[in-house]
């Protein structure tokens, strides 16, 4: 029996003028669109700005913050699995990707998540280590396989296209990986709701 294709959703991690966050976001999106098996939506957080300010523990998001949410929380909850695309500012990954993770909840349960990395000599690996540890809290399963640029804005030609070839084999290996969790997890909760 055919499968439904997975739905990806895929979150663009700076909101930093200038950024390049984009041409690797474009990169990325353009591997999902050429696969049969899934469909993809790109959420840019610069597009979807999300309030800073978080309402009491377990009371209700000021007004006005429902319309912002809104922009953002049913595209999280429609996905299927999610590739992050980051960069590494400071060891770490930006302050808008944890805004927008924290913002959401069940959105992230029992789905997996791949990621897309840039920046320096490190190519945005230990932001990508840090978001493994917060997307377990949120019962997300990551993929071991990932994608990195080194000094990323060397590894794209005026096009947007990698110089790297090797980037192009890295990104079927993560993404291969997340179609197989992404139909294992979405064919178990068909059976099992998952236990939150």
């Amino acid at each position: 029996m055919a499968q439904s294709p997975l739905h990806i959703a895929l979150i663009v991690g700076s909101t930093r003028e200038g950024r390049f966050g984009p041409v690797v976001a474009q990169w990325a999106l353009d591997h999902v669109e050429q696969r049969d098996d899934m469909t993809a939506d790109l959420v840019d957080l610069a597009a979807t700005p999300l309030p800073t300010v978080f309402p009491a523990f377990g009371q209700p998001p000021a007004a006005g913050v429902e319309e912002l949410l809104g922009a953002v929380s049913p595209r999280l909850a429609a996905a299927d699995a999610f590739v992050v695309v980051t960069p590494e500012y400071n060891h770490s990954f930006p302050a808008s990707l944890k805004n927008a993770i924290d913002w959401h909840n069940k959105e992230w349960h029992a789905k997996p998540v791949g990621f897309v990395s840039y920046g320096g000599v490190s190519g945005g690996l230990r932001a990508v280590e840090q978001l493994r540890l917060v997307f377990a809290e949120l019962n997300a399963t990551t993929i071991r396989e990932s994608v990195c640029f080194p000094g990323g804005w060397s590894k794209f030609d005026a096009d947007g296209k990698t110089t790297d070839p090797a980037s192009d084999a890295a990104a079927k290996t993560m993404l291969d990986q997340l179609a197989w969790w992404a139909h294992a997890l979405r064919d178990a909760k068909a059976t099992r709701p998952y236990a939150a």
